[in-house]
């Protein structure tokens, strides 16, 4: 072992042996609380500003709006949602090679609040087209980042990591839960602008509580893992300055407009996709078997593009759905319609707790990966198909109560896809290619999400039956279809479970 190396490892020993010490935040280490505090401001501010940004996209200029037409709105929200979770590649890689997890984080933090800033105070589209790229690059960076840094904190076998997580998870979707209620309150009574500019707050609090904080974050939290040599960074400058140039000669020439973006997120992330996939099972470095799971996990990336397309139109047909059929009249005052985003957050707290009770209960009995993944995306079918009773109903007749139901059944689907989906990844991963693995995850949720913003345009409030019946019917064959390949799927997965 070379002298930095062992000097790592004693880094890190004495960081373990300190965090262990440590229970002032719950039973947990206290520099838990910063990041806690900056991902709670993170999600409050994303699911904030996302909701409020549908409204703004396509409601009239005078009624303060940008007045796009709403086909348009929702596709770019879906391409904006799809470039998030795209970026958290970029993220990754950063960490990875050049800044070390704790830097990049704390430098996304800068980025997001640039962009809440940006859409507060910019005027017109130019708000949107400079806050929305700022946005999407610093939440990629943060969401990459931000469960690593929670790790450095715990040894590898610290009892309190699993309550640690879910106690950092907690505050994912406490900030998700308030932030709606937050801007949507604003954006009714005094406008967009100061919706857009309780998001900016709301993240500048957790950037400032951060970077109060993050001096008491572990050495481990800063290591670059694989550093990228120094003759090497004039090619990667190179070809950041290529992309960005590229970007820009189609945005000038046409090709990239705000009426394709959803489409040209589709077609970059596909391209990434196919190029992760090949690199993986085509490389010398792997075994037969690490090649067989991953060719068991493309049905299972499949389906979660599908899961993930109908699932996040919670931020693209749900906000046109809210404000045009939901009765929204709650004992003589009208409820903004953006509140209806705070309830999948509720329900997930509640029943986190409850899928993983059951599966800890059932233990070696409870369904294989496949069948999840299978029961999620036909659970999440069978969500849109619980839209049709009430789609020969006038406009504002839907019964919040019936909203809530289905966003229920909204959320057993997610907790059957997304953190079985994240377990599954790291399982089938070949030993070589981990973080890789956990980012294909994420352009599955990238890729769906794109999808989504290409399917809302299609949702008319006029004649809802096809578009709900479809995508649900699809949603739910495909689940068919999975369950019944569970065999050959488990076959390639070669032993995982």
């Amino acid at each position: 072992m070379s002298n930095e190396d062992a000097a790592s490892t004693a880094s890190r020993h004495r960081d373990a042996d300190h965090s262990r010490n440590d229970t002032r935040f719950f039973g947990q280490p206290w520099a838990l609380t910063h990041i806690f505090g900056v991902e709670l401001w993170e999600r409050f501010s994303f699911y904030g500003m996302q909701i409020v940004l549908v409204y703004y996209l396509y409601f009239s200029v005078s009624d303060g709006g940008a007045g796009l037409p709403q086909a348009t709105a929702v596709g770019i929200v879906g391409a904006y949602g799809g470039a998030v979770y795209l970026s958290t590649i970029l993220g990754a890689w950063v960490a990875d090679r050049l800044l070390g997890s704790e830097r990049v984080l704390f430098f996304s933090a800068m980025i997001i609040v640039a962009g809440h800033v940006a859409l507060a105070v910019l005027p017109g589209l130019l708000s949107v087209a400079v806050g929305l790229v700022l946005v999407a690059l610093g939440s990629g960076g943060l969401k990459a980042n931000a469960t690593a840094v929670v790790g450095t904190l715990y040894s590898e076998h610290d009892p309190r990591r699993d309550a640690g997580f879910s106690l950092f998870y907690l505050g994912i979707n406490l900030g998700a839960f308030a932030g709606p209620l937050l801007t949507g309150f604003l954006r009714t009574s005094l406008g967009f602008h100061w919706a857009f500019g309780a998001a900016a707050v709301g993240m500048t609090i957790g950037l400032v509580q951060y970077a109060i904080g993050r001096r008491s974050l572990p050495e481990a939290a800063r290591r670059v893992p694989n550093p990228l040599p120094r003759s090497r960074y004039p090619l990667v400058i190179g070809v950041a300055v290529a992309a960005v140039a590229a970007i820009a000669l189609l945005v000038a020439l046409g090709v990239i407009r705000a009426d394709n973006l959803s489409l040209v997120v589709v077609v970059v992330v596909i391209a990434a996709t196919i190029a992760y996939f090949s690199v993986i099972i085509s490389s010398a470095r792997i075994t037969a078997t690490e090649r067989s799971r991953v060719f068991g996990f493309i049905p299972l990336f499949i389906v979660s593009v599908a899961f993930w397309s109908l699932y996040q139109q919670q931020f693209t047909v749900i906000p046109i759905y809210a404000e045009k059929r939901l009765d929204l009249n709650l004992f003589g005052w009208q409820m903004p319609p953006d509140w209806v985003q705070s309830i999948n957050p509720v329900f997930i707290i509640i029943l986190s707790g409850v899928f993983a009770a059951l599966w800890t209960k059932l233990g070696t009995r409870q369904p294989s990966t496949p069948i999840k993944f299978a029961a999620g995306v036909a659970v999440m079918g069978v969500a849109f198909l619980l839209f049709l009773p009430f789609a020969s109903d006038g406009p504002s007749a839907t019964p919040l109560l019936g909203i809530v139901g289905i966003l229920f059944v909204f959320t057993v689907a997610e907790l059957l896809i997304s953190p079985v989906g994240l377990s599954a990844a790291t399982k089938l991963a070949p030993a070589r290619f981990q973080t890789q693995m956990v980012a294909l995850f994420f352009l599955s949720v990238s890729l769906g999400t794109a999808i989504s913003g290409l399917l809302a345009p299609f949702y008319d409030p006029q004649n809802e039956v096809p578009y709900f019946s479809i995508l649900g019917a699809i949603a739910i064959v495909l689940g068919i279809a999975l369950a019944a390949a569970r065999k050959p799927v488990l076959a390639l997965m070669r032993g995982v479970l």
